[in-house]
């Protein structure tokens, strides 16, 4: 029976995907995002081995409070483990049991036949998506996350392309994400997928630097101050705008018409 290196599991998540969920944090990231909060995530290093019976044991814990919830994989970045992952999701599916991805999508690779067919039997037992944009320019998000956009923004288009649901979360930061062009050309990008269902933009916290002082990690933003609640609903406005008006010009496109944008839910 195989394995997955877990870091941790949170019994009564309620954002991370619809309703109450069971949480598991997986390890591993490739990703250094500047304003990470789970630095303790990043290496295989430190996490407990972990089979999906003991996993679905924990979740049977406390099933009654799932049931208009479910299970998501977050961490660290859960696809690095994918084959683990899929194993978990088949046996949850195989219970009727909601499963929710929370992934930057990084491991993406969409130029490989072997991982796309691993990533196609993932996606046949994931119900929904959450997938977040770090930054739609390549340039800033190699600066701010140190790794190309390139194969996140095309996991966006395969999942579309697929058929999969998608929240798409998006971190502002003052003077990194907090910009009206980047926000809006992310908006842009999104309203192209018609299988984004909401919309999530977080204000940038550094709730975490007493952990990397812990971990004897420099804090990349110790110089940058937390953005505020109105800072984040004003930058949804703009990334709104741009989503809106490319909806529309997809529809058009659809259609031959002249028809409104879809909705998306924002909250």
């Amino acid at each position: 029976m195989s394995t997955g290196i877990i870091h941790s599991t949170e019994s009564c998540g309620t954002v991370d995907g619809p309703g109450v969920r069971f949480v598991i944090f997986f390890k591993g990231c490739p990703m250094r995002c500047a304003y990470c909060h789970n630095p303790d995530t990043w290496t295989m290093v430190g996490g407990t081995e972990m089979t999906v019976q003991e996993l679905l044991e924990e979740y049977d814990k406390k099933a009654p409070f799932y049931k208009t919830g479910g299970i998501t994989a977050t961490g660290g970045e859960p696809m690095v483990q994918i084959d683990f992952l899929t194993e978990l999701f088949t046996a949850a599916h195989n219970r009727g049991i909601n499963t929710c991805l929370d992934t930057s999508g990084v491991t993406f690779r969409p130029d490989d036949p072997e991982y796309l067919k691993k990533t196609d039997k993932l996606l046949e037992v994931t119900d929904l998506v959450m997938l977040d944009i770090k930054h739609i320019d390549p340039i800033e998000h190699m600066k701010l996350c140190k790794q190309p956009n390139d194969n996140i923004l095309a996991f966006a288009r395969y999942l579309n392309k697929k058929g999969i649901k998608m929240w798409i979360r998006h971190v502002v930061v003052p003077h990194i994400t907090l910009n009206k062009e980047y926000l809006y050309k992310l908006g842009l990008f999104i309203g192209k997928l018609e299988m984004v269902k909401a919309l999530d933009i977080l204000p940038y916290h550094d709730m975490a630097k007493p952990k990397y002082a812990e971990l004897g990690i420099d804090y990349p933003l110790k110089d940058i101050q937390p953005a505020t609640k109105e800072m984040a609903i004003a930058a949804k406005k703009i990334v709104l705008q741009g989503f809106k008006e490319s909806r529309i010009e997809l529809l058009k496109e659809k259609t031959g018409g002249n028809k409104d944008g879809s909705k998306c839910k924002t909250d």
